[in-house]
């Protein structure tokens, strides 16, 4: 007899009232389809029956995922024909600054799940080079691997992020004196 796990009573909650900046980003694109959807538009997609093919996806799915990403300011919808009615979803500016996560996606999947190789491959059109995204700092302009990254509480930190210690979980209410 199969046990139920507990993924099966588990429902997808909304991530809206959470103060994290991630947890705000996977209220937008956290739906697996939206990210392919994203990184389809980075490659030049536009059309619905365009990404419906490529993605193989479900034509009900797309549509809801396209709305999403619409209201969100991820994609724009323009109208490309008026008889029959027919858009194009573009990306915005909101929706182009998700490049470096689509990159970073990209990258931990050419080293980890790619087995043949890397399916698709940026190239710096200064210099013609195949490269690798790594991350800078804006200040220094210095190369910044994980093991040189610490984080500090930011103005939004509401939910007290940082505190692991389990004394104050996000949920919980401020310590008090006696704490």
């Amino acid at each position: 007899m199969m046990q139920p796990s507990i993924l099966e009573s588990m429902e997808r909650k909304s991530f809206a009232d959470m103060h994290c900046s991630v947890a705000q980003c996977l209220e937008v694109v956290g739906e697996w389809w939206s990210m392919l959807i994203v990184r389809d538009a980075m490659l030049g997609v536009t059309r619905f029956d365009q990404f419906q093919e490529r993605l193989g996806i479900s034509r009900n799915i797309l549509k809801q995922r396209l709305e999403n990403l619409t209201d969100h300011g991820v994609l724009e919808k323009v109208p490309y024909s008026d008889h029959p009615p027919r858009h194009e979803y573009r990306l915005t500016a909101k929706g182009q600054d998700l490049g470096p996560v689509v990159t970073t996606m990209r990258q931990w999947g050419d080293k980890y799940a790619a087995p043949d190789g890397p399916p698709i491959q940026p190239v710096h059109e200064g210099c013609g080079a195949v490269f690798n995204a790594e991350m800078t700092c804006s200040n220094c302009g210095e190369r910044v691997p994980a093991s040189e990254v610490r984080v500090v509480s930011g103005p939004g930190d509401l939910d007290r992020l940082l505190d692991i210690s389990g004394k104050h979980s996000p949920k919980s209410k401020a310590p008090t004196n006696a704490e």
